[in-house]
Parts: C-alpha cells; sequence; structure tokens
C-alpha cells in the first residue's frame, strides 16, 4: 500500500487543521519514520509544525494487538503525572484512516537508534547521567497512582503473569511459520514456574531507549516515553526483565532488532541499572532470572510478528530481513534463565 493509502492526508489533513485551529494542515505532507517495527509512525509536516501519527500496519492484525485508543488513553492520563509524555492531539476510532489512529504532538529531542548523535554523551559521567534516567523514570512510571490518573480498569492485575504467558503462547500459535522447540519449551517452564506478584502498577511493555526522547541539551532528562501499545496494569518486573535484555553489555551479541548504545564504553551494566531501579522503587528483584526468561520469550514472539507483517509487505516498505536465527538465539538465551 502507498502512503496515501495508509496515511489519507485528503481526510487526515481537515480533521487536524479542526482539531488545532491551523489551517495549514489541509496541505500536510507525511513521511514514514523508520524503526517502528510495529504499529506505523508518520511524521506530518506544514507550514503550520510538525506532528506525528500513529497507526497500525495493513493488513491482517492478531487479535487485541495494535490497539490505538489504549495508546492514546495511556498518554492523556499520565500528562502531569510527571512521566513525560506527548500531548494528543486527535484520536479517531476509524472514520478517517479506515482503521484507528491517533496524532501527537512532536517533542523535540533525541530519539537514540543504534548511535549516539554526534557530540552527544561523549563522557562517561553524562552516560551514566543518560542511563540513570532511564532507570529513575521507569521507577517514576511505577510509582504512578493509576487509580487517581483514571486508569484503575486500563487492566486485570490479578493473575496478570500466567495470563501474559498464556497471552504470549497464542501470539506465538497465530504467526509462527514452523515450530521453534526450544521458545516451546521456554513457554512450558514460565507456565509451570510463574512466581508471585509483588505489586501492580502501569506497565510500559516495551520499555528500552529508542523508546524515549532525550534532552538535545541534557542527556540526563528525558523529554517523553513513547510507544505505549503494549501498556497495561500488571507486575512491573516485566518492564525490568525487558530493560535487562535490551541493555547489551559491551562485547555482547547485540539484538539486530533493537540496535542499541549500552554497550559503548562508559554506560553502566545491568547490575548498575538494577541498583538504580530498586533504590528508586523500592522493589524486591530476587525473582528477576523469571523476569528475564519472559523478557526473551515475549521478545522472540515479538520479532515473530515483525517477521511475518514484514513478509506480508503490511510494514510501508520495510524488510526485517530473516529472524528465524534470531528468534532461536532469544529462546536460548531464555531458558538460561529459568529452570527446567
Amino acid at each position: 500500500m502507498t502512503t496515501h493509502d495508509l496515511v489519507r492526508l485528503d481526510r487526515l489533513g481537515p480533521a487536524l487543521a479542526e482539531a488545532t485551529g491551523g489551517d495549514a494542515w489541509r496541505a500536510a505532507t507525511a513521511e514514514l519514520i523508520s524503526g517502528g517495527k510495529s504499529n506505523l509512525t508518520y511524521l506530518l509536516r506544514s507550514a503550520a509544525g510538525e506532528l506525528i501519527l500513529r497507526r497500525p500496519p495493513s493488513g491482517k492484525l492478531l487479535p487485541r494487538a495494535h490497539d490505538m485508543g489504549r495508546e492514546a488513553r495511556v498518554q492523556r492520563s499520565l500528562s502531569g503525572s510527571g512521566v513525560p509524555v506527548p500531548e494528543i492531539v486527535l484520536y479517531d476510532e476509524g472514520g478517517l484512516l479506515g482503521i484507528g489512529c491517533y496524532v501527537m504532538r512532536k517533542v523535540d529531542g533525541h530519539v537514540v537508534r543504534g548511535r549516539l548523535p554526534a557530540s552527544y554523551a561523549r563522557t562517561p559521567r553524562e552516560r551514566e547521567a543518560m542511563a540513570f534516567a532511564f532507570a529513575d523514570t521507569l521507577a517514576a512510571l511505577h510509582a504512578v497512582d493509576y487509580t487517581a490518573a483514571g486508569l484503575a480498569d486500563y487492566g486485570r492485575p490479578e493473575g496478570f503473569m500466567a495470563r501474559q504467558v498464556r497471552r504470549w503462547t497464542g501470539q506465538w500459535e497465530a504467526s509462527k511459520t514452523h515450530p521453534v522447540a526450544e521458545l516451546e519449551e521456554l513457554g512450558r517452564r514460565l507456565a509451570a514456574a510463574v512466581p508471585g506478584q509483588e505489586r501492580c502498577t502501569i506497565v510500559h511493555g516495551d520499555y528500552r531507549i529508542d523508546n524515549l526522547v532525550f534532552s538535545l541539551a541534557d542527556p540526563g532528562e528525558i523529554k517523553a516515553v513513547l510507544d505505549w501499545e503494549l501498556s497495561t496494569l500488571g507486575d512491573p518486573l516485566t518492564d525490568v526483565g525487558l530493560l535487562m535484555l535490551f541493555w547489551r553489555e559491551e562485547g555482547e551479541r547485540q539484538i539486530s532488532l533493537i540496535p542499541g548504545v549500552t554497550h559503548l564504553p562508559g554506560f553502566p551494566g545491568r547490575d548498575a541499572m538494577l541498583r538504580r531501579y530498586a533504590a528508586a522503587s523500592g522493589a524486591d528483584l530476587s525473582d528477576m532470572g523469571y523476569y528475564q526468561a519472559f523478557a526473551h520469550y515475549k521478545f522472540a514472539i515479538i520479532a515473530q510478528g515483525i517477521a511475518a507483517r514484514s513478509a506480508a509487505g503490511a510494514m510501508g516498505g520495510q524488510d526485517f530481513g530473516d529472524l528465524d536465527d534470531e528468534i532461536l538465539q532469544l529462546a536460548r538465551d531464555g531458558l538460561t534463565f529459568i529452570g527446567g
């Protein structure tokens, strides 16, 4: 499908003009922001400025995936909470593009994918500040009173982890192209060893450096947290498990889908990040092995979904290549964190 088919500026432009009071949005342009591997993200430009559009991929969607209403709702609810989020300008259930979408303000700053911007966070002190701001913002999210924020019905905290394992197993069955014995064994072990849940919080579900906007002037300041597609209410240690997966250390194999910078000299390692999060949150991290195993399981299945959507031409022309080896390695690594 073309950008015209996916964005429909003939409909979206007038709606934005009405929502913002800026008539220049009737003559907007759209450019796909590469790097998005689930929902599609477009930079919208006009004489009135820049905005960001989020919409699902084209083609057949997995059940309960790509819910734009949830993304828009949680960001609106977190406004003023201390967790920085972009302002939602417009949400539409499907009348404009034929599927749910929303438009938000563009937040100025650096989105770090694969490399640091030139002359940015050059010193060990700046890199530590960047890392600790990342951990502190996650702790701040987990400290939000979700009832006061109007999100008491945003998820079902009871039995969260067991449901998560079942949900991602179902996603695997819906998107796999062939069996992967190691991944299926990891799923069985996770289902058999679900730990007790210490507390319930808002969970981001995909918390990593390239889903944040860092201040242009200060690497230790986060301007916005992005990509709330997988957010819900549940066990916050699932976010910490993902942090551990994505936080690669020097000399480690990089994850091709998530090119990062944390392996560069000067960034603190995983143990330091866990200590920082624990100090900020007061959380008991004694079961982190389970949550790290689950993070590998979940991300392997996300990778399979990306591969399936890419092969079906549903990713706006983006091609992420053959991910079979990466999925297998994620499964094997996940098994090292959980006993049989």
